[in-house]
């Protein structure tokens, strides 16, 4: 913006109506003269008029620039008349004109807003000023030398204004210039042009003239430390490349360079992807003009050590001899039979297509049945290097995928710490505990895993600290998890299920004489000779101090008798133990489970159960009972939501079939029921108790009693249907325990009994049953001829205190 000495305002008539353009960013002052752009229809119509009569108009600034069509109250009603000097018509409608400002003037109303603003106004003239006012003379002084300074501070102001602005001795027409040349906001400048009284409009230019000083010698500030720190930089850089000199006429050898070339001897190397090689080759130039002693520096080496730690290109020799690989299973592992199938197919794809992408198998099953173990076992078949991770109470998505290098201390995450651990780029790297993974507000690491074990995506997997891309696609993932209710289904779909149940006592026995006892042995320093583990001391062990699905507690169990012996072995006694029963239990104490045992005798409301355990299968006497009432059903034993259902699903079966099973019916409206579950302190939930709930109640409901030597397992519907239950191979162990060899199970379950080892199942008569009808025909014996009262006898504990049970 530039001011001209046009003629004296008051030689220009001004109408009191005019037509106005309204402007978006810019604050227009008298007496100054700008190029304006002129393209909305609305602002050209009123600048062609304008043209076409007095060359006159209004220019009013916009409160909110981002409006396209302002209305009458979107415009400050303090603007200023301009007249048209130059006008210039483009091609596309719009107009390039040049407007000189005449005077200030205040809008009192629209006259129209169609097809374009037309206003009235009054013209404000500059009120009369003293010039001897002495105030009024140091403010034009402070402006003038406040306008120099910003000058000198680097300010962009034309030397045409500077020359203006030094020869005006009008107050008023000198804060106008000055506003005009200080790019100030649209509100601050309409500040200026509406304050009429000069005082106050110099005050007011005078403060952001003093702001405007403030800026500039902070950025002047900022602009110094940075071009003293460039030259700091160049300055250490032209020293170091002196040092460098002169260390190589001494001979000496520069650490930084001997580091740099390690690291670059290290990327020779290594088969990097082209996104690694471009990343190191950054850092090591960053490394090379960094000072050796800075935290950068060190942030630098750490980086460039796991980057060019990791085994880039480095795959281990699959062994897919399947000869090989099943020796090493069966030494490792007794049974298994599925599990080892499984693996023996995988070799053999693998034998075939080698670059096929691997299946993400996970180990479902009880603590202690030998999942790490069994990876351990797939590594050593395969050849390849075996990496473990613990999964269990992970919160932080960042312990998968690495933090981010702005953080303080910042490392891999745990998969690229374990491929760096294994050395090799495809180890089988085992995943335990992924069923207790947690997710808290730092994210869900479940998630972050689904890119680890998904073979479509692996092949790129990013680590936040790294930053690069990693090849995850050759690697075997084996996951480990106890149940799959808690795993993320995401997650879950990604990966095969192998599941594996518990040891039944004669796997125990085997798998104890040829794995445990002689590791416990070898841990324990004790030669063969010195401790010989009988057949019935081990069982005994097995059914009297252990019970559980997996093997844990029966190594701890061996241990604790090899320790006893060790110690009087220490104390230079002649030792030669021969483990049985009768020693077992003088090493260890009273026994810790007593057997499980059935009834003595048929009764009535009695029913045995069979219940699935964490540890294993057991059995569970439900009693019923009637009494004077009105058909209510009470249930106690600690009782689960879904074992109540059930139990309310078989009574309500029962009394709508009372006449099918010989039931009168008056039997419901004048007695009521309690069944009670044994252990009430032990928590028992699940849905395969219903048909011996059934059972009880049809028996205490006709008076016959139930078979003391029949257990069962199910569950019914309201039509009497039987449904499927899960742990069928725990149970049928349990029934055995029990001296059980008779059992009821549903019929879609008869799958489940190939998982029973062949002479168990030989020793088991089976009932495969369908409805509840075929339930009771089996169970219920003839009603006796003396009576017997509907009582429950004295409740059996089947199950030991401090075990789940979950029928």
């Amino acid at each position: 913006m530039s001011e001209k000495n046009p003629k004296p305002e008051e030689t220009i008539p001004i109408p009191d109506v005019l037509p106005a353009v309204a402007l978006k960013d810019v604050v227009l002052f008298p007496y100054v003269m700008i190029q304006l752009s002129i393209g909305r229809p609305r602002s050209v119509a009123a600048v062609d008029v304008a043209a076409a009569s007095d060359r006159l108009f209004v220019v009013l600034t916009q409160k909110d620039p981002t409006q396209e069509n302002p209305s009458p109250d979107d415009l400050y009603r303090v603007g200023t008349v301009v007249a048209i000097t130059r006008m210039v018509k483009l091609p596309d409608g719009s107009m390039r004109i040049l407007v000189q400002g005449v005077t200030r003037a205040q809008v009192e109303y629209f006259v129209e807003e169609d097809p374009f603003f037309r206003v009235r106004i009054t013209r404000l003239d500059e009120p009369p000023t003293d010039h001897n006012d002495l105030e009024v003379e140091a403010f034009i002084r402070t402006i003038r030398a406040n306008l120099e300074k910003v000058a000198e501070l680097g300010k962009q102001i034309s030397p045409e204004v500077m020359l203006i602005a030094a020869q005006l001795e009008d107050g008023a027409r000198l804060a106008d210039l000055v506003a005009s040349n200080l790019n100030l906001k649209p509100a601050d400048a309409q500040k200026v042009l509406e304050a009429m009284d000069l005082k106050a409009r110099l005050r007011i230019v005078n403060e952001f003239l003093e702001h405007e000083i403030a800026l500039l010698e902070v950025q002047r500030q900022i602009a110094s430390q940075v071009q003293g720190e460039m030259d700091k930089t160049q300055r250490e850089y032209m020293l170091r490349q002196q040092l460098k000199q002169i260390q190589k006429q001494l001979g000496e050898t520069d650490d930084v360079e001997a580091e740099i070339a390690r690291y670059q001897e290290m990327m020779s190397q290594k088969k990097l992807s082209d996104e690694a090689r471009q990343e190191a080759e950054k850092q090591l130039r960053r490394l090379r003009i960094t000072s050796p002693e800075s935290a950068e520096a060190s942030v630098i080496r750490t980086y460039l050590d796991w980057l060019l730690g990791l085994p880039w290109g480095i795959y281990s020799e699959d062994n897919l001899d399947l000869e090989n690989a099943r020796e090493v299973l069966d030494q490792d592992h007794y049974d298994l039979e599925k599990i080892k199938q499984r693996i023996i197919e995988f070799l053999a794809v693998r034998k075939l297509k080698p670059e096929g992408k691997g299946p993400i198998l996970c180990f479902v099953g009880p603590p202690g049945v030998g999942k790490t173990s069994l990876g351990r076992s797939i590594a050593r078949a395969l050849g390849r290097k075996f990496v473990r991770i613990s999964l269990g109470g992970v919160h932080d998505e960042a312990e998968i995928r690495g933090h981010r290098r702005t953080y303080v201390g910042a490392l891999p995450g745990r998969i690229i710490q374990g491929i760096n651990q294994a050395g090799t780029a495809n180890p089988v790297f085992m995943l335990d505990e992924i069923d207790k993974i947690g997710a808290d507000f730092r994210g869900d690491p479940s998630a972050a895993l689904l890119e680890v074990l998904d073979p479509e995506q692996n092949s790129s997997f990013r680590d936040h600290y790294l930053d690069v891309a990693f090849d995850l696609s050759r690697v075997l993932f084996i996951a480990t998890a106890n149940v799959t209710e808690t795993i993320h289904p995401a997650f879950l779909d990604r990966m095969e299920v192998l599941r594996l149940s518990g040891y039944t006592e004669e796997e125990k026995l085997h798998i104890a004489f040829r794995h445990l006892i002689p590791k416990q042995l070898e841990e324990n320093g004790l030669p063969p000779e010195a401790v010989v583990f009988t057949k019935k001391g081990v069982q005994f062990l097995i059914s009297r101090y252990t019970r559980e699905a997996g093997l844990r507690n029966l190594e701890r169990e061996i241990g604790a008798i090899c320790r006893k012996v060790a110690t009087k072995l220490a104390q230079g006694k002649p030792v030669r133990v021969r483990v049985t029963p009768r020693q077992v239990e003088k090493f260890l104490g009273p026994v810790k489970f007593l057997p499980e045992t059935q009834l003595r005798d048929h009764q009535v409301g009695v029913a045995t159960g069979l219940a699935w355990t964490p540890v294993g299968g057991d059995i569970l006497h439900v009693e019923a009972l009637a009494l004077p009432g009105k058909g209510e059903l009470r249930l106690t034993g600690h009782l689960g939501e879904v074992m109540k259902e059930s139990a309310q699903a078989a009574a309500s079966y029962l009394r709508a079939n009372a006449a099918t099973f010989g039931i009168p019916p008056e039997f419901f409206e004048n007695h009521s029921f309690h069944v009670h579950v044994p252990a009430g302190a032990i928590p028992k939930d699940g849905p395969s108790a219903g048909i011996t709930v059934l059972a009880a109640l049809a028996s205490v409901a006709s008076g016959r009693p139930v078979r003391r030597d029949l257990a069962m397992t199910g569950e019914i519907t309201l039509r009497g249907q039987i449904l499927p239950v899960g742990g069928i191979k725990e149970k049928l162990l349990a029934a055995l325990r029990a001296g059980i060899f008779e059992v009821c199970i549903p019929k879609e379950n008869q799958r489940d009994l190939t998982e029973l080892p062949p002479p168990l199942r030989r020793k088991l008569t089976v009932h495969l049953v369908e409805e509840a009808g075929e339930v009771l025909k089996l169970a219920l014996l003839p009603r006796p001829e003396a009576p017997q009262v509907p009582v429950a006898a004295p409740a059996t504990e089947a199950s030991q205190p401090g075990a789940e049970s979950t029928p």
